[in-house]
């Protein structure tokens, strides 16, 4: 993969803390001995080390065709991975020493900010918004004797008029160019204090930047919630392209003296946490229409938006449940006719990690402290005394709203399936995909059944899934996920550093042959140990004399240890939550239990989106168990059917997908032999078993005792 402007991982330093545990006769991958992840995929894995990356973040073909196809071109994924907080002469019109010495200063006065960029004119042009005035004129004859007397009604209408004005005086943004231009030179020279660096791939920023100067429309930018840097990040790197500053919603949690202040000169605007309520719980209209006003007056204006759907960062270091209320504000505009189309950009940010440490004490179930100004000091001061690692940023393929819209209309959509009607087939032993994935005539009807307001907001929170499945599928999976993942579900008790190495090593190229990136390069013991590091009291290190003094690396078994090596494993848990899903209910002995498990599951991962299938997840990752050698197809009086490179595969060994015999059928057959049962089977090679385990514990502690 070609890496330019900067190094994806500065291999240099620390190097000393790095070679003392280095094993003095190995100095590469350890890539011959056997391996879990090695030997289940040895066949797909013999030309993997000279391959390309996988280009991720494209937009979904099946919703999407168009979008699929514009802005894309094959030169996008040749164009490599940059290093944002690297500056040099070469990215400035200047040449010479002194350029040098000037990098960073020159870098950011020739970056294209400027005032008629942004919007003007905002809060008169919200004030005369048609529905704000509606919702004026209403709180006001709503209010206590307003229309007791005559005269009292415009003095009512006056006093909500002022009462709207200082709404929005608190909500609005009020970016600054020259504050954008300051704080781009301040963050890039901290940036660089206490992160190795800040990757971006330079095509997906291509097609960003193409949407954006020439699509003659607004873009909203939705990315996952993982830390307060998310809202600096995305700024900064469009900041860095030449792309304007989008308006940042905000909680108003954040709305503290001196820095709102900076906030709105950046482009954030606060927004209640709860807008539906007032404070004696009536809902507050007069809010919600001044903020649906700020935001279609925004778009119509063609500023970008940045809205995080998750609402606050996530505790667990999985995607939280979407929440559409902002993005059905963007929907709603777009309905109305008050502007042509949105492009909506999902973006996944990982960390190696996250700048506030970890969110032990509130996973322990004590209350999250609130924002202050002196504790947001605090924290920068605790900033600059550490090493944070990689952060990786990925920008999806822009995709229009209005043909999202456009092609969920012309189909069907399937409403949420509850619990009952998963667990029918584990209660009347019918056939689950049956009962789950046909019947699209009778789905069709209820929708033309369903009321408007339903179907367009069914169709809203699909959206919002949607984006946050893409955008989770885009983030780059970090070495720290991945040493925290194999050390608590795979060497709970501990394992020598050269065995550790050798897992990480094959589960990076299983990652990398599942179309999943990652978001770091170079050797990986050297990789390994810097993760290690990262990670810090989660881990434990010992030397062991009787292993060619080897280190052994165990996971702290302290409860917020625990916590903390979990949120970093979750990083990855979206890779294999299919195939692990598969493993539960083989292990249950019910592939009825699939869908069940799914459910329960909702909270925890998204599995598919939701123009996919749940079987056609299970269906793939069956189909990649069976190639790994993992599962085979065995039948009754017959040890197995594997297939063999030359044989057909495993689908067409059934008589139709994922199907089984009913009781009910007739024993007696037309057909010249009596048709035998043919089932799923786990290989009992110690290898293979092994990953089945190790799938199996990714969800039981999540499962319970589904």
């Amino acid at each position: 993969m070609e890496v330019s402007d900067g190094l994806l991982l500065q291999v240099n330093n620390g190097e000393q803390w790095c070679n003392r545990w280095k094993h003095p006769n190995d100095d590469s991958d350890r890539s011959t001995s056997p391996s879990v992840l090695r030997c289940v995929a040895s066949t797909w894995k013999e030309g993997l080390l000279n391959r390309k990356r996988p280009f991720v973040g494209r937009c979904c073909h099946s919703c999407t065709p168009q979008s699929w196809e514009r802005l894309f071109n094959t030169s996008i994924p040749s164009l490599g991975l940059r290093n944002v907080i690297y500056i040099n002469e070469t990215h400035t019109r200047q040449r010479g020493w002194l350029a040098r010495r000037l990098s960073y200063v020159l870098f950011v006065m020739e970056r294209d900010v400027n005032k008629d960029m942004f919007t003007r004119n905002v809060v008169d042009n919200v004030l005369n918004n048609s529905r704000v005035e509606s919702s004026i004129v209403k709180v006001a004859t709503d209010l206590d004797g307003a229309v007791s007397q005559p005269g009292q009604e415009q003095k009512a209408v006056s006093k909500v008029k002022q009462k709207a004005r200082a709404f929005l005086q608190e909500m609005v943004a009020n970016i600054s160019p020259a504050f954008i231009r300051l704080t781009g030179w301040v963050l890039l020279r901290l940036f660089n204090g206490f992160f190795w660096s800040i990757q971006i791939h330079k095509g997906q920023l291509e097609m960003v930047k193409k949407a954006a100067t020439e699509q003659n429309v607004p873009m909203v930018f939705l990315p996952v919630h993982k830390s307060h840097i998310d809202y600096l990040l995305i700024t900064l790197i469009l900041f860095c392209h030449n792309i304007k500053a989008p308006h940042i919603a905000a909680g108003n949690n954040l709305s503290i003296p001196i820095l709102s202040t900076l906030i709105r000169k950046l482009g954030g605007f606060f927004i209640r946490r709860k807008m539906e309520e007032t404070g004696d719980g009536k809902k507050d209209i007069l809010y919600r229409s001044l903020l649906q006003a700020y935001t279609e007056e925004l778009l119509r204006q063609q500023q970008f938006l940045e809205v995080y759907l998750e609402g606050t960062r996530s505790r667990s270091g999985k995607p939280s449940t979407a929440r559409a209320g902002m993005l059905s504000i963007v929907v709603d505009a777009l309905c109305t006719g008050a502007i042509a189309d949105v492009l909506v950009v999902p973006v996944g940010i990982s960390y190696d990690r996250i700048i506030e440490g970890n969110y032990n004490s509130e996973q322990l179930g004590k209350p999250k402290k609130n924002e202050s100004l002196w504790g947001i000091a605090c924290g920068v001061f605790r900033m600059l005394r550490k090493n944070y690692g990689c952060v990786r940023v990925d920008f999806n393929q822009p995709f229009s709203l209005k043909e999202y819209l456009d092609s969920q209309r012309s189909r069907h959509i399937p409403p949420p399936v509850s619990l009952e009607h998963n667990l029918m087939p584990s209660i009347i032993s019918a056939q689950p995909d049956a009962q789950l994935f046909e019947g699209q005539e009778e789905e069709e009807q209820l929708n033309r059944e369903l009321p408007d307001d339903i179907l367009r907001r069914q169709l809203i929170n699909n959206l919002a899934k949607h984006v946050l499945f893409t955008a989770n599928k885009s983030s780059a999976i970090m070495s720290t996920h991945i040493v925290a993942c194999l050390l608590l579900y795979r060497h709970r008790q501990g394992v020598v550093l050269s065995k550790l190495v050798e897992d990480f090593f094959n589960m990076k190229e299983e990652i990398l042959s599942r179309d999943f990136d990652l978001g770091f390069s170079g050797n990986s013991e050297d990789v390994v140990m810097r993760a290690l590091h990262l990670l810090g009291n989660c881990v434990n290190v010992t030397s062991s004399a009787n292993r060619n003094g080897e280190f052994t690396i165990a996971p702290s078994q302290t409860v917020p240890a625990l916590f903390e090596l979990n949120f970093y494993s979750n990083g990855l848990f979206h890779v294999f939550i299919p195939d692990a899903i598969i493993a539960c209910s083989i292990l249950r002995d019910s592939s009825a239990r699939q869908p069940v498990l799914s459910h329960f599951l909702i909270n925890e991962v998204a599995v598919a989106p939701p123009c996919q299938t749940i079987y056609q997840v299970f269906h793939d990752a069956v189909t990649r168990l069976i190639q790994y050698g993992v599962l085979y197809v065995a039948e009754e009086d017959q040890e197995e059917l594997s297939p063999s490179p030359t044989e057909e595969p495993w689908p067409k060994k059934f008589p139709e997908p994922l199907s089984w015999r009913s009781d009910e059928e007739d024993e007696d057959s037309d057909f010249g032999e009596e048709q035998r049962d043919r089932y799923l089977k786990v290989s009992v090679s110690a290898e293979h078993q092994e990953f089945f385990v190790f799938l199996q514990r990714l969800v039981s502690p999540r499962a319970g005792g589904v």
